[in-house]
């Protein structure tokens, strides 16, 4: 089985090798959007209930929810959100911090399994963190790195991914319920950043069996037209395997090559999704430049 599913009180999702790739709308974090943090800081969330409402409404099936803001009560600011979020949506949720006392209070307040988003490598967060994941009967995220950092070596990152399967097995987690990022690191800053991905997703899948995700928009990071690298980026990564990303719903251009790709890959039965979601577009648009010849016509 290597199926991940995870769900809100009223709904599932399932990422999964013959599945469709899974969006995970990234909005809801305050790092780098000053504005937001601050709201939420205040106990203003008016910001977090528009982003939750058009991600989904641009069709993402989880959202990420990040509380992450400095010298501020992180644990109950990010109980706070996650309650608000799923009285607004029914889709799942990824629950998202580096500090376990805010996970905790994120999991004690979602209803449904959550992604944890997430565990390293290190010896003494895995302790922390896979012991209230399973407690939870939650799904996490497995970041590549440990306490050497992030390795340059695609091989040491599978083997770091490797010991975290290994030791959430000791704690009653079954691979189905991890969700391995190999870390995306800046295309501008190493120019293998991308082959390394796709060769570690391929031997995540082939070998480890367990899906994979990733912080997409960190490939363009310092990069002008950031949409397009990611985008391309998106399409190859699902040709090398991937199954999920913690990226911008909001970007047509990223959500048509997502689904472009779905069709191309076989996930996409039929071309269902594509047809529904495009052709109603294509259709009035082509009706509105018929109508634009005939006024100038006459």
């Amino acid at each position: 089985m290597t199926d991940t599913m995870i769900s809100s009180a009223t709904r599932e999702t399932v990422i999964g090798f013959d599945r469709p790739f899974v969006m995970i709308g990234e909005r809801i974090n305050p790092t780098g959007r000053k504005a937001l943090a601050e709201e939420m800081k205040n106990g203003y969330f008016s910001r977090v209930e528009a982003d939750a409402l058009a991600q989904v409404a641009a069709g993402a099936p989880v959202l990420d929810v990040n509380a992450g803001i400095p010298l501020a009560d992180e644990p109950a600011i990010l109980a706070d959100t996650i309650r608000l979020v799923q009285s607004l949506v029914d889709v799942p949720l990824s629950i998202d911090s580096s500090i376990v006392a805010a996970l905790q209070a994120g999991l004690e307040a979602y209803e449904g399994k959550a992604l944890v988003n997430s565990v390293t490598g290190e010896d003494e967060q895995m302790e922390q963190v896979l012991p209230l994941v399973a407690k939870h009967g939650a799904a996490v995220v497995a970041i590549s790195n440990d306490e050497t950092g992030i390795s340059e070596d695609p091989d040491v990152r599978f083997a770091v991914a490797q010991k975290i399967v290994n030791r959430a097995a000791d704690h009653g987690i079954p691979a189905s319920d991890i969700v391995v990022d190999p870390l995306v690191m800046p295309i501008g800053a190493m120019a293998t950043a991308g082959q390394q991905v796709f060769q570690l997703v391929r031997r995540l899948r082939n070998e480890l069996k367990v899906n994979t995700t990733c912080g997409a928009s960190n490939v363009s990071f310092g990069l002008p037209e950031r949409a397009g690298i990611n985008s391309a980026f998106l399409a190859m990564a699902i040709a090398a395997g991937m199954t999920s990303a913690i990226t911008n719903p909001l970007e047509p251009e990223i959500v048509r090559a997502i689904r472009a790709a779905d069709v191309l890959a076989g996930h996409d039965p039929d071309c269902a999704t594509w047809i529904s979601t495009y052709r109603p577009v294509e259709t009035e648009s082509r009706g509105r430049r018929r109508g634009g010849r005939r006024r100038a016509t006459a």
